[in-house]
């Protein structure tokens, strides 16, 4: 179960070249329901995912690099891609800032995994967070890619 909070990115948290980055692209063979193919940095991976908006069932599955671009060509819609800075917020959190590329650009819109919907619901985000989309289709990844 993949739990997660969605934010527009008022500012930048400072430089972001103290933090640990990942170069994603991603492309969409499905959107409904959510087949995803990714590369994140030299690793990559085929994910399902359920209908929901703060809560849904995620499966990954590993590809090897030939696999992921045979299906790279079928992808529907536009290949995102992105820079993911990964922002501790806590012990137990990290604000995963992603900063869109290309068409996108210059979207940049911050996520927050949580172990429970209890945690997801009491959460209160730094001040660089600007307004709450989780539970707005228009910013789901799969979505961007129809634009």
């Amino acid at each position: 179960m993949e739990i997660e909070r969605k934010y527009l990115v008022l500012h930048l948290p400072g430089p972001l070249e103290s933090y640990p980055c990942r170069i994603l692209e991603q492309g969409y063979l499905n959107t409904s329901p959510v087949v995803r193919i990714r590369r994140d940095n030299d690793r990559y991976e085929l994910t399902y995912k359920s209908a929901g908006l703060m809560s849904r069932q995620e499966y990954n599955l590993p590809l090897d690099d030939k696999s992921y671009e045979h299906l790279l060509t079928k992808i529907d819609g536009h290949l995102i891609k992105k820079k993911r800075y990964m922002i501790p917020l806590s012990s137990a959190l990290t604000a995963e800032l992603d900063i869109f590329e290309g068409d996108l650009a210059p979207l940049m819109l911050v996520e927050v995994e949580f172990d429970t919907e209890d945690a997801a619901n009491s959460f209160s985000p730094p001040d660089w967070f600007g307004e709450d989309v989780t539970f707005s289709g228009k910013y789901h990844n799969s979505y961007l890619s129809t634009l």
